[in-house]
């Protein structure tokens, strides 16, 4: 005799498939409610991060070039900064300058090219840095803890498989 397997809890997800399942009767529920849940999801950590940032005096552009920079062991070139960032070189040295002028960052002319700049951390920039990301990275702890590792790495694996089918080369936008 099979067991059957209790109901899923139900989140608002659910609610809005339920909505629009007799306005779009061929909707694929599990398509609807992934998308849906993703979308969510990136919503929620993109409003914690920067609800969180705030009690570091850094707005999420200035996090998010430090990150960049971070990634990059402490120091870049604007250009690979703009390439990480997916924004106009214009916006870096935007960015680059107000971060200088709280001390998070030092632009020096490169040593190998003259005609090149340089962008490195400061040891105060790498603070703050550290204390932002510890408080991001609790809370995707917290909501990926409902999760076993296997899960995780499970999960991680068919949105791979996802991204890649996203990041297709030469698959026009419509």
């Amino acid at each position: 005799m099979q067991q059957d397997r209790p109901e899923p809890a139900r989140d608002r997800v659910d609610a809005h498939v339920d909505r629009w399942l007799p306005v779009l009767p061929d909707l694929d529920r599990d398509i609807e409610g992934a998308v849906t849940r993703m979308q969510y999801l990136a919503k929620h950590l993109r409003r914690f991060r920067e609800h969180w940032l705030v009690g570091f005096d850094l707005q999420k552009h200035e996090y998010d070039t430090l990150h960049a920079l971070a990634g990059r062991r402490g120091a870049a070139r604007p250009s690979e900064l703009a390439d990480d960032l997916a924004i106009a070189p214009a916006s870096v040295t935007g960015r680059l300058e107000t971060l200088e002028r709280r001390g998070l960052i030092v632009r020096t002319q490169s040593t190998a090219d003259r005609r090149r700049v340089d962008v490195e951390l400061t040891e105060a920039g790498w603070q703050a840095w550290r204390e932002a990301i510890g408080g991001v990275g609790r809370e995707e702890h917290r909501l990926l803890g409902a999760l076993t590792p296997q899960e995780r790495r499970q999960l991680s694996d068919l949105l791979r498989r996802v991204m890649l089918v996203a990041e297709e080369p030469d698959r026009p936008l419509k």
